[in-house]
Formats: C-alpha cells, structure tokens, sequence
C-alpha cells in the first residue's frame, strides 16, 4: 500500500493507492510518513489543481473496496458534473432503484475517496446541507469553492 500526505485548504489529506488505483483519500488524518507512489503523486498534483481552481475533472485509476450496490453509487457519484448538487434520491433514480434513497445515503457515507468522487455534491432534498464524512464545513467550503470557480468561467 502506498501513502501520501497533502496539504489542503481543509487540512491535512491522506492520498493511499494500491497498484491498481487510488483506495483513499480521507481528511483530518495526522500526517505520517509518506511512501508515494506514481499513482500518489498523481492524485496529489490534481487535488492541488482542484483546489487552485485549475482542474475541474479528475483522470484518476480508482481502486475503493466497497460491496457492489456501493460501487454502483459510487459510480453515479463521479457522474456529477463540477459544480452541480443532486439528492439521495436522484443519486437512486440514476441507478436504477427509486426506493433505495437510505441505501445510498449510507453508501453516499461510505466513500472512501473524498472530492474525487464527489459525495460533496449529494444534498438534502429540501436544499439543505446533509452529512458528510468530513464535516459539514469542509462540505459547504467545497462546494463554495466549486461555485466560485462556476462563475469564473
């Protein structure tokens, strides 16, 4: 398993990859020793992109351990469009299982590789902000941040 550790306007991000793609990406971890890798490294120089609003669309291999009806949300999850927010029921529509909007919602808080599949962009669907793994302010800071960068093209 290879392990990096990034700086973050929301602090410390842990990058972790196995050969075969990007398993993680997780907030608040306390920085520890790096052993990088390719994949790492790569995932690192576009979350900085992402986040100096230079990169709207990550190319990345993921490799995230999850049970098939996870991977199927995880899935429609990437689909999200930069800058756009959906709920937990349109999340069940686009897979194809109207009924099972607390299924996504606990899969939804399963993601294991935060902002890259862009679980930020699942909100109430009143218009509210709802959980989220990292915090809710980490939350509405990335999408402000993906409205302001909406707005500068």
């Amino acid at each position: 398993m290879f392990v990096q550790f990034i700086d973050s306007p929301l602090g410390a991000i842990k990058i972790s990859a196995s050969p075969f793609g990007i398993s993680e990406i997780l907030f608040g971890d306390t920085p520890g020793e790096n052993a990088p890798s390719p994949l790492t490294e790569l995932a690192a120089q576009q979350l900085q992109a992402y986040f100096n609003g230079s990169l709207r669309q990550f190319n990345l291999p993921l490799a995230a351990c999850g049970t098939p009806f996870q991977q199927q949300v995880w899935q429609a999850l990437s689909a999200l469009p930069f800058g756009a927010t959906c709920s937990y029921a349109d999340i069940a529509g686009r897979i194809g299982n109207n009924k099972a909007v607390r299924a996504v919602g606990a899969a939804n808080g399963r993601n294991p590789i935060a902002i890259v599949v862009p679980c930020h962009r699942v909100i109430g669907a009143n218009g509210t902000l709802t959980g989220y793994a990292g915090g809710l302010d980490k939350k509405a800071w990335l999408l402000q941040h993906e409205q302001r960068q909406q707005a500068l093209f």
